[in-house]
């Protein structure tokens, strides 16, 4: 790729001026950030073989030089509306209690689809109000539990004694006794998202999404959405402001009568 950019002008004098400009090349006919900083890393490999190799070459053109930054792509979340819509299943059957259960503790503690596959019943103090998660690098974090899905865990828990031999440690079981799998707590939230009428597809983390998104909302405490995440960093957390200002821009552009107006003009 670096040969057909530079054409006739050999390689060994090319100056950063020049590779910078066919980064600028390369990043209009679309390469992404992401793929203009692999591109640029062979580059930084060809010269550094070429200084090895060839005495005439004495400088990397490529030091100094960074690929533009991508676009960040942010998470899908629910609206309140439909992450209430979404939890509220009637207790049909024992598998829809159970459902109900993992769903609301779901979008009430943000939990990871693999810490809901993985709670162990003595991780559970519904006395007090919450939950011992081990997430990321086996971290542990104690994460409060709403009230409506403590009423849903209890009512799941008093059925969960029916199935055939229930996993003695595991919260979620299967119809046969066994722990959840991730995958299968993927399909149920998949399925009922279908069923309560969201017009899209629901995955696990979409509700650890919303979570923290109407918790940062609600309260503006990003230090707090960190440490109920489980974030090493907060520039994990980060993400959610941007999020948060969607929202705000989404209710002023349809609650104020000149917001149309005035962002059509910048």
């Amino acid at each position: 790729m670096l040969q057909q950019l530079a054409g006739d002008l050999p390689l060994a004098r090319l100056s950063p001026a020049e590779l910078r400009r066919f980064l600028a090349m390369l990043h209009a006919r679309g390469l992404s950030g992401k793929s203009l900083a692999r591109v640029l890393s062979g580059w930084r490999a060809f010269y550094r073989f070429a200084i090895d190799h060839e005495p005439s070459i004495k400088d990397n053109p490529c030091a100094g030089l960074r690929a533009p930054r991508s676009s960040r792509h942010l998470p899908a979340v629910l609206s309140p509306d439909e992450a209430v819509r979404l939890v509220a299943i009637a207790d049909e059957d024992v598998l829809a209690v159970r459902d109900r259960a993992l769903l609301e503790l779901a979008y009430s503690s943000g939990l990871r689809v693999s810490e809901l596959a993985g709670l162990e019943l003595a991780a559970l103090d519904l006395a007090e109000g919450e939950v011992r998660v081990l997430g990321k690098g086996a971290k542990e974090r104690i994460v409060p539990v709403g009230e409506p899905a403590r009423v849903s865990l209890k009512a799941w828990l008093a059925l969960r004694p029916t199935l055939p031999a229930p996993d003695s440690d595991a919260v979620f079981v299967s119809r046969s006794g066994r722990r959840l799998t991730s995958r299968a707590i993927q399909q149920r939230l998949a399925g009922w998202a279908v069923k309560r009428g969201l017009a899209r597809h629901v995955h696990p983390h979409m509700l650890r999404h919303s979570f923290a998104s109407h918790l940062l909302q609600s309260s503006g405490d990003l230090r707090a959405v960190q440490e109920l995440l489980g974030h090493a960093s907060i520039a994990s957390t980060q993400i959610y402001t941007h999020l948060d200002f969607q929202y705000l821009a989404k209710i002023y552009d349809q609650a104020h009568p000149r917001a149309k107006k005035q962002r059509a003009r910048r």
